[in-house]
């Protein structure tokens, strides 16, 4: 089994969250012998009130969540907060050193920069946050041009609907490419852009 844990906090991105979980849970729902369980993981067990305003409701809280495999940590707005709270910077650093495969979408990379995961490791972020990557850790090789950054134990996305990207490779490095193939196929992504 498997066990990824999306995380959700006040002023996450909406698909920061929710573009990985549409990957990872069709996944999980669509090919159960796979073996793999999604989750949403917060603080507690009242509403998250997302950047945009979007509210929702973890499955789980860190002290009931079981333990984790993958965790997939959003960007937006809350990061701000985030990068400078030192308990969930020592949660990141405790779910790093148990072998948890580390993941991030758009500013989550500045979270994990803050937390040292970072460290001697490229890594990409949001377009708009690049040069704050670069200041939190200088050690860091920002990759500005890379949709998804996979270091081994760590994996950073670009901005936003970047995590989608990650999320797939992630499909395709847990099981294989044509699995992430057939995930893509079933969520219809295949974009092209209309503007």
């Amino acid at each position: 089994m498997t066990v990824v844990a999306v995380v959700l906090f006040d002023g996450a991105e909406e698909l920061d969250y929710a573009g990985p979980w549409e990957v990872l849970a069709a996944w999980a729902t669509q090919w159960p012998d796979d073996g793999v369980e999604v989750f949403t993981v917060a603080d507690s067990p009242e509403p998250v009130r997302s950047a945009k305003g979007l509210r929702v409701l973890a499955d789980h809280t860190w002290a009931s969540a079981p333990p984790i495999d993958v965790l997939v940590y959003p960007g937006g707005r809350g990061t701000r907060r985030e990068l400078a709270d030192d308990e969930v910077l020592g949660r990141l650093r405790s779910l790093r050193e148990a072998g948890t495969l580390m993941t991030s979408v758009c500013t989550g990379a500045l979270v994990f920069a803050s937390a040292g995961l970072l460290r001697n490791r490229p890594a990409t972020t949001w377009w708009g946050s690049l040069d704050v990557l670069a200041e939190l850790d200088p050690t860091i090789e920002v990759r500005p041009d890379d949709r998804f950054v996979d270091s081994g134990e760590i994996v950073t996305a670009a901005g936003v609907s970047a995590g989608i990207d990650m999320a797939l490779h992630l499909v395709a490095r847990l099981h294989s490419p044509e699995r992430a193939r057939e995930v893509r196929r079933y969520i219809q992504y295949d974009p092209e852009p209309p503007v």
